[in-house]
């Protein structure tokens, strides 16, 4: 509470000091605030002061600012800097924060910028861009250290000396051959401790696990989550050694796949987040809800055809909410046990059979439960046994029915090599809804003479 206070105040200075264009004392206020607050500040600060106090910040303090908001504010900052501003705040940035920034970036404004690049990182960045997005080699950094193999301890201490502050990541050396083919990694420790005459193949570990250039990011994820790496490294399709996926860079895969999912397991095709705006975040959900809400119009004319039934019985209505409702949240409960062990491991026929017999399992013992528990509740509060059986027996059958679509769906997908998780809880929430109407309002017609 007491931050939020602080950076209110500071913000307050902040535009206080723009109003009576004090620059000097802006630099000064902003840049004491440190990179965290800095970005803070700069998003929650009305859009009118970003461009003048933007354009008396210095590029230091830019290139550390941009390096910890959002794509879209960072695209918005180098547009109110100008060209020749923004050129000089990129060359303080690293070539991958670069290769990021660059797939947003205006592709004229890139080729200019990449030209006054030193030439070998300049092809690097050009390099990076021509990987799809999420892929092992849109992830990778070439800041690491790698020795031949013909090296001795003592040679690749030396280089690892020269070439410390260069690399992202010195808890593993890279071995490879004079073709640059990935043989082995040994532990920094382990060059510390042993005598600078050994060769270092003698000590290196030769069991590597590797990502090829175009393993998408889900299967780097999955990787992680089943060794506990630092670094990734990255070879192309001819085994040669091209980069590695540092640990923090890692960690943003995660946390971009995670909410990736949640995105789309809640039906929006884009993220949005608290800075985006309503008619963007509108546009945003529209799309899948509007398709659901024609597949809705089916449960609609369900209702319709068994109009007659409802009316003889009008105690049927009290239960219609509840049993779409349990079907639907079955269904999504499903969903997200597949989706999240899919994430996790390879999934064969027989893996997937075992899990359709787990989930059928789990099934029959919720809907006995839950059904057994309304058919009571429905015979005592309405008095009639036979709308109990109608009531217990269908949320019984839809339960069944919901935990096998919420599970049967995603494996489908999963096969078909689609995203498991645009199999979104609304869908499935709407798809069991029509089954579980079907069901019940067959069910109760069955029964219509002892219920009315």
């Amino acid at each position: 509470m007491l931050a939020r206070e602080k950076e209110k105040e500071l913000t307050l200075q902040i535009i206080d000091h723009i109003k009576s264009e004090d620059f000097d004392q802006v630099n000064e206020t902003f840049e004491s605030c440190g990179p965290e607050r800095m970005a803070s500040i700069i998003q929650n600060l009305p859009e009118r002061f970003r461009g003048a106090m933007l354009e008396h910040l210095s590029i230091s303090t830019l290139a550390s600012l941009i390096q910890r908001v959002n794509i879209k504010l960072q695209l918005e900052i180098l547009s109110k800097i100008g060209p020749e501003k923004a050129n000089r705040v990129l060359a303080l940035l690293n070539v991958n924060f670069l290769s990021r920034l660059f797939r947003h970036y205006p592709k004229a404004d890139v080729e200019s910028f990449l030209e006054e690049m030193e030439e070998t990182e300049a092809a690097y960045v050009r390099q990076i861009l021509k990987y799809p997005e999420n892929t092992a080699g849109s992830l990778m950094t070439n800041r690491y250290v790698s020795v031949n193999s013909r090296f001795t301890v003592g040679q690749a201490v030396e280089k690892l000396k020269t070439l410390a502050l260069y690399s992202e990541s010195l808890n593993h050396i890279y071995v490879v051959n004079d073709d640059g083919h990935l043989e082995g990694t040994v532990p920094y420790r382990d060059l510390i401790i042993t005598e600078p005459e050994e060769k270092v193949t003698n000590i290196m570990v030769e069991k590597i696990i590797s990502v090829e250039v175009m393993s998408k990011r889900s299967e780097i994820v999955r990787l992680l989550q089943r060794y506990d790496f630092t670094a990734l490294p990255v070879v192309n399709k001819d085994e040669v050694l091209v980069g590695i996926i540092t640990f923090d860079d890692m960690v943003t895969t995660i946390i971009h796949e995670a909410g990736e999912d949640i995105s789309k397991i809640s039906a929006m095709n884009k993220e949005i987040d608290f800075d985006t705006k309503p008619v963007p975040a509108a546009i945003r959900r529209l799309p899948w809800l509007i398709a659901l809400l024609f597949i809705g119009l089916v449960s609609g004319s369900i209702i319709s055809r068994f109009e007659e039934t409802l009316e003889q019985v009008v105690a049927l209505a009290f239960f219609m909410p509840l049993i779409a409702g349990m079907t639907g949240n079955t269904g999504t409960q499903s969903l997200a046990v597949v989706v999240r062990g899919l994430a996790e491991r390879e999934v064969d026929m027989k893996t997937a059979v075992k899990l359709l017999w787990r989930e059928f399992r789990v099934s029959l013992l919720i809907g006995m439960t839950c059904g057994l528990l309304i058919a009571i509740i429905a015979f005592v509060w309405q008095h009639n046994f036979y709308l109990g059986i109608v009531v217990g027996g269908s949320l019984f059958l839809t339960l069944i029915i919901g935990t096998f679509a919420g599970t049967i769906i995603p494996l489908i997908l999963y096969k078909l090599k689609m995203d498991p998780a645009v199999a979104s809880g609304p869908l499935i929430t709407t798809v069991n809804d029509i089954f579980s109407l079907v069901t019940y309002f067959s069910i109760a017609t069955h029964f219509l003479t002892k219920l009315t």
